[in-house]
């Protein structure tokens, strides 16, 4: 076992036992299934942490791109696991569209891989959605004023280098299936962050697609039938999302 994984062990320990078991008996012994070994597992999450913003997920399809003449129209969508998950090739045929989304990513993390997920790629727009992970805490605790920083930031280094920004609304959540989403994306939250995205993007000469809008049913709840666990869209989701991604970006580079 080498010093990155026993330090990681002691880490978890030093967790676990500073936090109090929930105090609740169980009639049927059913616990989840453990993988074999921790040892193997915690130096797995040591490994993932040498690549916190996960810079290196692309780095090879990057460097592929860089060294291809610039497209006309090339535009980067930039999020989390709802832009990871769509198949862009799919929904837009033909276009010079590339989807840099990573699954459970916050805006930090996004902020961080801005030079070589969208600018090196020299994109005439990016899309970016972003925020639902910060409003869970995915990465710690951060206030709006946070997450609005990490947006401006976003921005301004897309407006330095000529990069049309359409910023997307996010997705309401809902607790019609098996997981309650509302529990740790509170709905007031996402409402207030898409306040501030309408309102802030004319600062920066941005396009908004509201997402939000099409999806969100009379409850403020994510329309049943178009998500399979209340956060992520499913195919229905994705085919009312692709039109208005389509006439944003449209907007913006006309």
């Amino acid at each position: 076992m080498n010093t990155a994984t026993k330090v990681l062990l002691g880490l978890c320990l030093s967790l676990c036992l500073s936090f109090p078991a929930r105090a609740q008996l169980v009639q049927d012994f059913q616990p989840p299934q453990a993988q074999c070994c921790l040892a193997r597992a915690a130096s797995h999450l040591a490994d993932e942490l040498q690549d916190w913003n996960q810079l290196g997920r692309y780095h090879v399809d990057n460097l592929r791109l860089e060294k291809e003449q610039p497209v006309k129209g090339r535009v980067v969508f930039l999020g989390d696991s709802i832009t990871d998950g769509w198949d862009l090739a799919k929904y837009f045929p033909g276009k010079p569209y590339v989807n840099r989304g990573i699954s459970g990513q916050t805006t930090p993390q996004m902020l961080v891989r801005m030079y070589s997920d969208v600018i090196r790629l020299h994109p005439a727009a990016m899309i970016v959605l972003a925020g639902t992970n910060d409003i869970a805490r995915n990465t710690g605790p951060e206030t709006l004023e946070m997450i609005e920083d990490n947006f401006r930031a976003l921005c301004d280094l897309a407006g330095d280098h000529d990069i049309k920004v359409i910023l997307c609304l996010l997705l309401p959540v809902s607790d019609y299936t098996k997981s309650k989403q509302t529990e740790h994306r509170p709905p007031a939250d996402i409402v207030s962050l898409n306040h501030w995205l309408e309102i802030f993007a004319p600062d920066v000469h941005g396009e908004v697609a509201d997402y939000y809008t099409a999806l969100v049913d009379e409850k403020g709840m994510l329309r049943e039938g178009y998500s399979d666990d209340g956060l992520h869209p499913n195919a229905r989701g994705y085919e009312l999302m692709a039109p208005i991604a389509e006439a944003a970006i449209e907007r913006a580079l006309k």
